[in-house]
C-alpha cells in the first residue's frame, strides 16, 4: 500500500476525520493486529469491545459509534464498503500490458484491442474479438466468434466456447466453463437423442464469476447473465436461464434450465432451483433450499419445500423437539392405559 495521510484518506472516502490529519498510514490490518501506521475497520458492532485495546493509526467506524478517547477514526456510512474501496486503491497496479506471448496462439482473423495481455498457452479463435486491456492468463481458451469486452480478465483455465459474449470489466476465475452444451436430450426408445444446443451465453458488464463455475449455452437464443451479477465458486447456470442484475449466487447454487431469476436476488449456498421457474426481484432463498415453485418479489424463504424463513426456523426448532415430544406422548399413552385398567 502506498502511504497516505489521514486527511487524504478521509477525502477519498468522503468521511469525517476525528484525529490528526497529518498522520501517515502505510498498511491495512484487522483491529487486533493493526499498529500505529495501519488502517482498521469496524463493520460488526460485536467487535466494538476490541476498540479500547486497538493500536491502529485510524479505524473506519459508523457515524454513531462510541470510541475511546485518543483513537483516531474516520466516520463513514458503511465501514465495510469504505474498507473495500481503500483496499482496491491500495492494490491497484500500473497497467503493464504484456501483448501477445510468443507461446500464445491467436488466429489471424481475431481482432485484438489496445494494451491486451495474452499469456503463454492461451488461445484466441477465428473471428474472436478482445477489447482494450483484456487479460487472458495461461491456458485460457477463447473460441471462434467470441467477444470479450474492455478491461475484462480471464484467469487460468477459463474456457469460452464458440460465439459466447463477455462484457466489460468482468472477472472470470480459473476453471470456469462458459458455453458448454445445455443438458438437452429427447427420449428415443430405451436411449436418448441429443438435442443440439445452438444458442449462446451472454455475460454483461461488471460480472464476476468464481472458480469452477459452469454457464451452459442456450438451446436457442441465449443464456443471459445480466450486469453486476456476482457468482461464488462451483455455481451452475443451465441453458436459457436469465440471471438478473446485481444478483448474488453463493457457492454450489444450481439453477435448472429456462428459469428466470430477477434483480437483486440472493440465492444462498447449495440452493437448488428447478427449471422453468421465476424468482422475483429482491427475493432471498436460504441455504440448501430446494425450490420447485415460483418465488414472489421480495420473499425471504428457506427449506425444502421453501416456506417463509421465520416459519422455517420455527419448524426446525419443533423438529429438534420431536424425540422429547414422542417420549412424552408414549408416557401419556401408558398412563391412559393404566387408568383404563384391564380390558374386558
Amino acid at each position: 500500500m502506498q502511504q497516505i495521510n489521514l486527511s487524504q484518506l478521509a477525502a477519498l472516502l468522503g468521511g469525517r476525520l476525528e484525529g490528526p490529519g497529518e498522520r501517515v498510514i502505510k498498511g491495512i490490518k484487522g483491529i487486533e493486529d493493526a499498529g500505529p501506521e495501519d488502517l482498521a475497520f469496524l463493520a460488526n458492532p460485536k467487535y466494538a469491545k476490541l476498540l479500547p485495546a486497538c493500536r491502529a493509526g485510524v479505524v473506519l467506524v459508523r457515524p454513531g459509534q462510541e470510541v475511546p478517547e485518543g483513537l483516531a477514526v474516520i466516520r463513514v456510512d458503511d465501514p465495510y464498503l469504505a474498507y473495500a474501496k481503500v483496499l482496491t486503491e491500495a492494490i491497484r497496479q500500473p497497467l503493464k500490458p504484456l501483448g501477445v506471448h510468443p507461446q500464445a496462439v491467436v488466429e489471424a482473423s481475431a481482432r485484438l484491442g489496445r494494451d491486451v495481455s495474452v499469456h503463454a498457452l492461451a488461445y484466441v479463435g477465428e473471428g474472436a474479438v478482445l477489447g482494450d486491456r483484456v487479460v487472458l492468463h495461461p491456458h485460457v481458451y477463447v473460441g471462434p466468434g467470441c467477444r470479450v469486452g474492455d478491461d475484462s480478465v480471464l484467469h487460468p483455465g477459463v474456457v469460452l466456447y464458440h460465439g459466447c459474449l463477455v462484457g466489460q470489466r468482468c472477472i472470470i476465475h480459473g476453471g470456469t466453463v462458459i458455453g458448454a452444451d445445455g443438458y438437452g436430450f429427447a427420449p428415443d426408445g430405451q436411449a436418448y437423442f441429443k438435442i443440439p444446443q445452438i444458442g449462446i451465453v451472454q455475460v454483461d458488464d461488471d460480472v464476476e464469476v468464481g472458480a469452477l463455475c459452469t454457464i451452459d449455452r442456450a438451446a436457442t437464443g441465449r443464456t443471459w447473465v445480466q450486469r453486476g451479477v456476482k457468482m461464488d465458486d462451483h455455481v451452475h447456470v443451465a441453458h436459457n436461464c436469465v440471471v438478473g442484475e446485481d444478483t448474488l449466487l453463493v457457492c454450489q447454487v444450481g439453477i435448472s434450465g429456462s428459469t428466470k431469476v430477477g434483480k437483486h436476488v440472493i440465492l444462498a449456498g447449495q440452493a437448488g432451483i428447478s427449471g422453468h421457474l421465476t424468482i422475483g426481484d429482491n427475493a432471498i432463498v436460504g441455504p440448501q433450499s430446494g425450490v420447485a415453485a415460483n418465488i414472489g418479489p421480495g420473499e425471504v424463504v428457506s427449506g425444502t419445500p421453501p416456506v417463509p424463513h421465520k416459519q422455517n426456523l420455527r419448524n426446525l426448532l419443533a423438529l429438534r423437539r420431536l424425540p422429547e415430544l414422542l417420549e412424552r406422548v408414549r408416557g401419556l399413552e401408558a398412563q391412559i392405559k393404566k387408568m383404563q385398567g384391564p380390558q374386558a
